[in-house]
């Protein structure tokens, strides 16, 4: 059997391995082909050791509690290669009013689960804190402007109405624009938290169903004794990971710079053309691109799924990591990093402490940071040069940690379309695309941005060993 794959991101290694996997346990030939068109495999996850530094480019880490890639690593023989974060830091702070509060610990995302630290914040006002209180009391679907159940709403209309207007604009907006990159006014809710869709339909308040959770499940959070923080990595960064998964894959596999110009069939077989012009047939083909640039490549098979595939917006992004000598940052650094509401009217929308997070970051004596900057509310930022970037980075650490002196190390990385922005609706979209893919024998698309509940590695992992098991089907042809 022939199969190949587009896209040598982390969702085409993925589908690749596990193809070979399948394809081992039962006990068949399988010839594969990876087209990637850049010049190395990773898509976003890149790794550099710069002067000491260990720069991460895209992704820092995965989730623990998903988990697909924890069991991927196991699979791999890797886990041994794993760090945990440095939980005795693990406090996140928000930047509001001109200075960084902590966010009150129990604080789960959107709602609070410990009454103590949120009466005691000095995040939110009284008002505020009252109205995120009253959540406990309204019913299912209650809020200023009272929903059905059974429809999808913004993430930033559901916050809206459970929590009020301080929890979305101080806490859930920069959350959202540090996960997403997101507008939480054209997110959907469904699409990325089901879990607080879910908490409401089942225990009708947030506060309440959240703080019943952690009763029930005190270590579900990963930290406090369990043997992976929430958030995990690999010691020498996680381009381990691409490394790892490119070296199982049959010799010859790969192909790089090898752009797809446009997939069609033939007869009952698969053509895929390049834009170097090679052709290569296949039984089997999975589509591990974003979903704007699936849909190019698809046109010609399947219009409407194209369309479906073209209608799910992407924002842009860019990270910037700073190396300081530890004696110039005047804070304490004392937790992970920081978000940044929009109403700060600030460039930056998070920063992470990532030599604290995650040891061997930095040498001795010094400390890396990373600012995000981009993203829907924030893309006129990346019309800005890689150096206006880092000035105005520097400039948004300065009048949040006091930092002024000069830089050991800047880098600067760009992601153009990358971060996918599910709307309100896109479980249909998805449902839809499903249906579409499923008639088209031997065919796949996988990505970030048709599993529901998130964009990380972990569902990237997902979405590529869903791909490769359904493609691999005895019935796929």
């Amino acid at each position: 059997m022939k199969l190949v794959v587009v896209g040598g991101g982390i969702t085409g290694l993925a589908a690749a391995h596990r193809a070979v996997e399948v394809a081992r346990e039962r006990g068949a030939a399988l010839e594969l082909t990876l087209l990637e068109a850049r010049d190395r495999l990773g898509g976003s996850i890149q790794t550099e050791r710069v002067e000491g530094f260990l720069v991460e480019s895209g992704p820092d880490s995965f989730l623990s509690e998903k988990p697909w890639a924890l069991a991927l690593c196991r699979r791999l023989g890797v886990e041994d290669r794993l760090v945990r974060t440095d939980d005795r830091f693990r406090k996140t702070y928000v930047w509001f009013g001109g200075r960084l509060h902590p966010l009150p610990d129990g604080f789960q995302l959107l709602a609070p689960t410990r009454l103590t630290p949120f009466v005691t914040s000095s995040l939110f006002s009284w008002p505020g804190k009252l109205r995120m209180a009253l959540d406990v009391v309204l019913p299912r679907g209650g809020g200023l402007l009272p929903r059905a159940l059974d429809d999808d709403e913004s993430l930033g209309s559901f916050v809206r109405r459970r929590l009020g207007r301080e929890a979305l604009e101080r806490v859930a907006q920069p959350l959202v624009a540090g996960i997403y990159t997101a507008d939480p006014d054209e997110l959907s809710l469904g699409a990325t938290m089901p879990r607080f869709l879910d908490l409401e339909r089942r225990e009708r308040s947030l506060i309440l169903g959240m703080w019943r959770a952690s009763r029930r499940a005190p270590h579900a959070s990963g930290t406090s004794g369990a043997r992976w923080s929430l958030f995990v990595t690999f010691r020498e960064g996680m381009e381990e990971l691409v490394t790892t998964l490119a070296s199982r894959l049959p010799a010859g596999s790969v192909m790089l710079d090898r752009r797809v110009a446009g997939i069609g069939r033939d007869g009952s077989r698969w053509r895929i053309t390049t834009a170097a012009g090679d052709r290569l047939d296949a039984d089997r083909v999975i589509v591990a691109a974003e979903a704007h640039a699936s849909a190019r490549l698809v046109r010609y098979v399947d219009p409407s799924l194209a369309t479906l595939l073209g209608e799910i917006p992407y924002s842009s992004a860019a990270t910037v990591s700073l190396g300081f000598r530890r004696a110039d940052i005047p804070h304490p650094l004392d937790g992970f990093g920081f978000i940044v509401p929009r109403s700060e009217g600030r460039t930056i929308l998070a920063a992470t402490f990532s030599s604290v997070k995650y040891p061997g970051r930095a040498p001795e004596g010094c400390v890396l940071m990373r600012c995000f900057l981009g993203g829907a509310l924030g893309a006129a930022a990346l019309e800005l040069d890689d150096a206006g970037l880092v000035e105005r980075s520097r400039a948004d650490l300065h009048a949040a940690l006091g930092v002024t002196a000069e830089p050991l190390l800047a880098r600067v990385f760009r992601w153009p379309g990358s971060m996918p922005q599910p709307p309100v609706g896109h479980a249909r979209r998805v449902e839809a695309i499903e249906r579409a893919g499923a008639a088209l024998p031997g065919f796949a698309v996988a990505g970030g941005a048709y599993r529901v509940g998130g964009v990380g590695i972990a569902d990237c992992v997902s979405s590529g060993e869903t791909a490769a098991e359904r493609v691999l089907r005895p019935t796929a042809s």
